[in-house]
């Protein structure tokens, strides 16, 4: 099995803690579409035989291509990739995008999972992060896909914004399990380089974010989360049983994939490759130089036995400490675990070490710690 990701890279507005790659014109948009059908083309020998169960479009904000444009980049995945095994499509789409002819238009296309960004269900923290949608238009948005006849709904929240209380925090976890929405994937606030929000911090325009405000929402999260039945099942992802997406899923235990599309990464177990993050650079490298502008990085033996590390350790599943010795003959340093097995940061059960509640403020370090090098 594989997953095919798309990335539209294209939004409204410009919110104001993202460093993905996007552009606010869309001025090349059919440019744009026609060279990620001229990619899906020129890329259908990267997975091989595998079948393709997961398509996931990405962004960006794919909700701004009409359902008749994405129709036409999946023509192309159905042309060229074997896809009679499809479990789950995956659209991520903004709530003001939502409205009542869009979602009756997507009924008639294959997508059957919508992953919607909320960010918050606070018009306060809304304005803060300059999104382009507002609380009622969450509301709408919601209540009418699933009204269309989506159950398969995620959405996002981000927690660790300045002013947001511990109280503030649990009402969002609540209104959101108003919705009986299935899965939700919550991520702390993080100041990257280049940024509006970095440009805001470092010119006083506002405080620091506070790391010890979002540590304290974090464990408040995963308590709230297990005592209203989600699976923690990824650091930052949290689903009703038989929810877990398959799509993301894959990618944590090592699934091969291809990403299509500006500054999108594809992954074959030995080697990892991403396109360049300019729209007009791969336009051009795409329809008039007929060559996808990637770069290919060989992994290493010890490259495999860390992304594991990373990956697994962040994951319900664990880290397996036979499958490191029978896939790659090494064996982890035993000081290192002990020392987080003392310390309460990780457990372990027979072969598979887990992270403790406590242990996954620190999942980076942790990982970083028991990685090898050859």
């Amino acid at each position: 099995m594989a997953g095919i990701y798309i990335h539209i890279p294209f939004c409204k507005k410009a919110c104001n803690y993202c460093n993905f790659h996007f552009s606010t014109s869309l001025a090349s948009k059919d440019q744009l579409i026609e060279a990620i059908k001229e990619e899906l083309r020129m890329q259908a020998k990267y997975l091989q035989e595998h079948s393709v169960d997961t398509i996931y479009f990405g962004g960006g904000t794919p909700s701004l291509l009409s359902p008749e444009e994405l129709l036409s980049i999946f023509a192309s995945v159905e042309r060229y990739y074997t896809i009679d095994k499809l479990k789950e499509f995956t659209l991520e789409a903004n709530p003001d995008d939502l409205d009542t002819a869009y979602l009756t238009a997507l009924c008639k296309t294959p997508i059957n999972r919508l992953s919607i960004g909320v960010q918050s269900f606070k018009e306060a923290d809304l304005l803060f992060m300059n999104r382009a949608h507002t609380v009622q238009q969450v509301d709408f948005a919601l209540k009418c896909a699933q009204d269309k006849g989506f159950s398969d709904i995620s959405i996002d929240l981000i927690y660790g914004t300045p002013h947001l209380s511990l109280d503030e925090w649990e009402q969002h976890l609540n209104t959101m399990l108003s919705y009986k929405i299935p899965h939700f994937s919550s991520y702390a606030l993080t100041v990257e380089p280049k940024t509006s929000l970095a440009h805001q911090i470092k010119t006083n325009q506002l405080p620091a974010l506070n790391p010890d405000d979002a540590a304290q929402q974090f464990l408040f999260l995963m308590d709230w989360a297990k005592e209203n039945n989600f699976d923690h099942y990824e650091i930052s992802n949290f689903s009703k049983a038989n929810a877990h997406a398959i799509h993301n899923t894959n990618y944590w235990k090592g699934i091969p994939y291809l990403g299509i599309g500006p500054s999108a990464h594809s992954y074959s177990h030995n080697t990892r490759q991403w396109n360049m993050a300019n729209n007009q650079g791969y336009i051009k490298a795409i329809l008039q130089e007929q060559t996808v502008p990637s770069t290919i990085e060989e992994l290493s033996v010890a490259d495999q036995v860390n992304e594991y590390i990373m990956t697994s350790l962040r994951t319900m599943w664990g880290c397996d400490l036979d499958k490191i010795k029978d896939s790659w003959h090494i064996s982890l340093d035993k000081r290192i675990i002990e020392k987080y097995l003392q310390q309460q940061l990780i457990n372990q059960q027979e072969q598979t070490l887990f992270l403790t509640q406590q242990g996954k403020l620190f999942a980076d370090a942790i990982a970083a710690d028991l990685f090898i090098a050859l």
